[in-house]
């Protein structure tokens, strides 16, 4: 799998949420802090108003997305005048896998596509730590074509529900995650501004060593091989890499294959023995040993844990 795609499957815990809600004015909605999750909204029909707190609001339009990546709390009106109410539409409330709902006065219409993710916050990939508290896609020319597709599918789906809505509206979820993460790395309005670690994916040697890791994580990288990745010397690639990344190579490497068997342990019932084999331990007994020192828990025990959480 390449970097972003991973990231992605690493950082959601759960099936992420949605809901298309229409907005009658005069209406206003706060959405509390949610650590753990992140969120989007997204301008299906007519205008509003973003409300950020302690930032000047922020007009929205048919087509303009926003997205949350740390869960921070914001709220939303027809207008930045108007009072804000407690949630009645919180992505991240165990709700329904998807939802519709009409709420509000009787003036205005005003339809928005409401998302969220849950992730662990201790264990977010240092790419996302990285993300802005708000990303801005305003409609028009400038916005990715993708993420117009993506919306467009996803609204349909939700307003009018039919075979296999669960499985598509889950999938076009996702899409519409990496869709907007690849619009505001490539950065392709200009409104995007990347830096931190995220400029590691713009940097050909870089990202090509990322690249390597991600694909066959339990490959016996070295600095040297890896450097050979990047078309630079070992001194050269090591010295890039941890400035962009923040990490030397072989430290990031250890970090991932642990974020791996971490989701292998959430998500299969795999044998200690196979996982640690699939992220590049030559025996349980080692796989055992580092897991603990990085998770503080043995792997058998964080296995466990995770299951009761489920079923809890």
């Amino acid at each position: 799998m390449d970097v972003l795609s991973d990231v992605i499957t690493i950082m959601r815990t759960g099936r992420p949420r949605s809901a298309r809600v229409e907005w009658r004015a005069p209406w206003g909605q706060r959405f509390p802090s949610a650590p753990g999750s992140a969120g989007f909204q997204v301008v299906l029909q007519g205008s509003c108003w973003l409300l950020p707190p302690g930032e000047p609001a922020l007009a929205l339009s048919a087509g303009d997305v926003v997205f949350f990546p740390h869960g921070h709390g914001y709220a939303m009106a027809d207008h930045p005048s108007t009072p804000v109410t407690e949630p009645a539409c919180d992505p991240a409330e165990e709700r329904g896998l998807f939802a519709s709902a009409s709420v509000g006065g009787q003036g205005a219409s005003t339809v928005l596509l409401c998302g969220g993710y849950r992730h662990d916050p201790d264990r977010a990939h240092p790419l996302l730590r990285d993300l802005p508290e708000l990303i801005h896609l305003p409609a028009g020319p400038g916005l990715n074509s993708e993420v117009r597709a993506a919306v467009h599918l996803l609204g349909a789906e939700i307003r009018q529900p039919r075979l296999g809505a669960d499985t598509v509206v889950s999938s076009l979820l996702d899409m519409l995650l990496l869709y907007i993460m690849r619009a505001h790395f490539s950065n392709d309005h200009g409104d995007c501004q990347v830096d931190g670690w995220a400029a590691a994916l713009a940097d050909p040697g870089v990202s090509a060593a990322l690249d390597a890791i991600h694909r066959d994580p339990a490959h016996p990288w070295t600095v040297a091989e890896l450097g050979a990745r990047a078309g630079l010397s070992r001194a050269a690639f090591a010295r890039r890499f941890a400035a962009l990344v923040g990490q030397p190579p072989l430290a990031y490497l250890t970090w991932w294959r642990l974020a791996s068997a971490g989701r292998l342990l959430r998500e299969t019932d795999a044998p200690l023995s196979e996982i640690a084999g699939r992220v590049g331990y030559g025996s349980e007994f080692a796989f055992a040993n580092a897991f603990k020192r990085d998770y503080g828990v043995a792997p058998g025990r964080y296995r466990r844990t995770v299951a009761e959480c489920v079923r809890e």
